[in-house]
């Protein structure tokens, strides 16, 4: 109960600073655009290449599966399958990249990892 109280503190003191808080959320948000993940699916047949700000850079797939994309009801199914499935894991990547980039930045601003008991978000306050 006394970090949740320290935590606070901690917030309430960087709030009096808006320009320090501005200026360290825009360190996140560029970290985050320059930031690449791939997820992938079928054993790498699909790849999802996403940024760290969740935005879905690029999908490859590969010219086997290519080779039989709208052949049969089934093929188109499967690769749709496989996207889904590449582009949720590259979003998963990058939002745990996220996370660990606002942590670190938290953790610079003398403040501890809120996401846990106090359910704060402070990806959410950096926005």
């Amino acid at each position: 109960m006394l970090d949740n109280l320290k935590a606070l503190g901690a917030i309430t003191a960087l709030m009096k600073n808006k320009e320090k808080l501005a200026e360290s959320a825009q360190r996140v948000r560029a970290e985050l655009e320059r930031t690449r993940v791939t997820g992938e699916a079928g054993g790498g047949v699909v790849r999802a290449i996403a940024s760290g700000d969740l935005r879905i850079i690029s999908i490859e797939i590969s010219p086997a599966l290519g080779a039989g994309i709208g052949a049969t009801d089934a093929d188109r199914a499967m690769a749709s399958a496989l996207i889904v499935e590449a582009v949720n894991d590259a979003l998963a990547r990058s939002r745990a990249k996220a996370q660990e980039a606002v942590r670190r930045e938290a953790e610079a601003l003398g403040l501890p990892d809120l996401s846990g008991e106090l359910g704060v978000s402070l990806g959410g306050l950096l926005r």
